[in-house]
């Protein structure tokens, strides 16, 4: 019981450090673990619904890109779909079309 009498219900110990737990949007110190994807851990898409990064053809791409302009890891999630020639999907806030664009373009 707290001094003025009122007992919250929530113990002294309640935090958790969200690092410490690998909560997908929170930095966790860059350590080269050899795992080529670890950057999806820190992909805001990771925490929001799949279905807005495929959409059906001629669907809105316009959610998927809008989580992807301030996602922290948008260069490494397009460097991977085009090394990896992902054909579906937002990859980096690029559709699949733009992707194609991009590659024609560097060659």
């Amino acid at each position: 019981m707290s001094t003025n009498g009122y007992r919250s219900g929530v113990p002294e110990d309640w935090f958790v450090d969200p690092v410490r737990l690998g909560v997908p949007g929170v930095r966790q110190p860059v350590v080269d673990d050899g795992n080529p994807l670890s950057w999806q851990t820190d992909s805001l898409c990771a925490q929001t619904d799949p279905e807005a990064f495929f959409p059906e053809k001629g669907g809105s791409t316009r959610d998927a890109k809008k989580i992807c302009a301030s996602c922290d890891v948008r260069a490494q999630c397009l460097e991977y779909a085009l090394s990896n020639d992902e054909r579906f999907g937002i990859w980096g806030g690029l559709s699949e079309r733009e992707r194609r664009k991009l590659r024609k373009r560097a060659v």
